[in-house]
């Protein structure tokens, strides 16, 4: 398999390392040469019967030219780039750099760029997405939606930097386009200028590595009534979360055997003589758990990038109103996540889910074990999943004999159809939805 496979990532590797490398050093003028170049040395190969070798002599001569003048561009640079702290797939990233002119000469038309790192997947990436896609993609038929390249993280621009002074310094409003949640990775910026004739740039790179946390794109979703009510939480909220006892303070009592020395009031022991601890008020309130499904074979699965897009849209939406919310998943090892009611803030918790990768070596009832250990604590469950299987299908019947709230969302690929035949029956506390890539937001508007 890999004897086979190994030619075709090579091919695609140059060629893709190739395109770049023309995209950015020629211009538009260029690319125009460059086609005319092809064309003309494809017809003027009969130089008896045709002239079209005179166009591709000089077409050939004007690019030769170009290229030689790119090595003597002298010119010296820095620069600043000033990111934002984070962004958001789908959404357009504005920053701006700051570049400074190292010479003693005045520096008219040039572009800026940037550079980030290296996209191209390594060997093993790359065939379990070509192997991913054979499966899904049937053979004849030609209406199939067909993935883009997921390994491309952002669409790049280019921005003219203003005239620069000698020393002086230009600022550059520059934007991109995130394709993808995760860690964008900058490398360097490089000043690019134009030849004479306007065919090829010059480039000169300054290196100024840097990161950006890209978000999960999110939804919007309609005003919902999630499952489950009010339930008690002893301790109060911080206690719910593991992080003390509920600020909701009482009265003082009698020390008691079992309660913790953090609730002791020293100065009441002082004086009195024997120990005495603050009671705090237990609390009613709402707490949800949000359970993720990441088990999934595929390292760039689109069932997976769009669940955790769900679970991203939900979470801004549950911690905007007053209640807690668990988020719940696997990965190296199982995680539980709670923000809401001053514990955490949205953004934690969208900052958490853009490090989210899938988990292709345990059984989907580690996810099982983690939220049948939550339930004491949650009015309801809001489930991802990325699938419609018997593990999953247990899972749900296992919530709702224990009495817990449900609302089921399955993530389903582009005109893949899935069954619920035999699944437990939706009732008043339990809901299905199934979801399917290209329409999720049409889906969630029903809910």
């Amino acid at each position: 398999m890999k004897l086979i496979y190994k030619p075709i990532y090579w091919t695609y590797y140059v060629a893709s390392g190739v395109w770049y490398w023309a995209r950015r050093r020629l211009t538009l003028a260029g690319f125009a040469a460059a086609a005319g170049l092809v064309v003309s040395g494809a017809v003027g190969a009969d130089i008896e019967n045709t002239v079209s070798y005179q166009a591709f002599l000089l077409l050939f001569g004007m690019l030769f030219f170009a290229f030689v003048s790119s090595f003597f561009f002298r010119a010296k640079f820095t620069a600043i780039r000033h990111l934002p702290r984070v962004g958001t797939a789908g959404h357009s990233l504005r920053y701006r750099v700051e570049v400074r002119n190292l010479t003693k000469h005045n520096q008219p038309g040039l572009t800026l760029l940037d550079d980030l790192a290296d996209p191209r997947p390594t060997f093993q990436d790359w065939l379990g997405f070509q192997l991913a896609e054979g499966r899904r993609v049937r053979p004849f038929r030609v209406a199939q939606r067909r993935r883009t390249n997921p390994f491309r993280q952002a669409n790049l621009g280019a921005s003219p930097i203003p005239t620069l002074t000698p020393s002086g310094v230009g600022e550059v409003r520059m934007e991109l386009l995130p394709l993808r949640r995760g860690v964008l990775r900058f490398k360097g910026v490089t000043v690019a200028r134009p030849d004479v004739l306007g065919l090829f740039r010059s480039f000169f790179k300054i290196p100024a590595p840097q990161t950006v946390l890209i978000l999960p794109k999110r939804y919007p979703l309609p005003p919902i009534a999630l499952p489950g009510s009010p339930r008690y939480q002893e301790g109060g909220v911080a206690l719910a979360a593991n992080v003390g006892a509920s600020e909701e303070f009482v009265a003082l009592r009698d020390y008691r055997h079992g309660d913790p020395l953090r609730h002791i009031h020293w100065r009441s022991w002082a004086k009195i003589g024997k120990p005495i601890v603050k009671e705090y008020e237990d609390e009613f309130f709402v707490r949800h758990a949000l359970v993720l499904d990441t088990f999934d074979e595929e390292p760039n699965s689109e069932v997976l990038e769009e669940a955790v897009s769900i679970a991203a849209s939900f979470a801004c939406t549950i911690i905007t109103q007053e209640s807690l919310l668990d988020l719940l998943f696997v990965g190296n090892q199982t995680y539980c996540f709670t923000a809401g009611r001053g514990l955490g803030h949205a953004d934690q918790m969208l900052e958490v889910l853009a490090s989210v990768k899938h988990c292709p070596d345990k059984k989907f009832e580690t996810l099982e074990h983690l939220v049948l250990g939550h339930l004491s604590v949650v009015s309801g469950c809001i489930c991802v999943l990325q699938r419609w299987d018997a593990a999953r299908q247990k899972f749900v019947e296992k919530l709702k004999r224990i009495g817990v709230p449900l609302l089921v969302l399955i993530v389903a690929p582009p005109g893949h159809r899935i069954s619920l035949a035999g699944s437990p029956l939706p009732d008043a506390s339990t809901t299905f939805h199934v979801l399917e890539i290209g329409k999720i937001e049409e889906g969630l508007r029903k809910l």
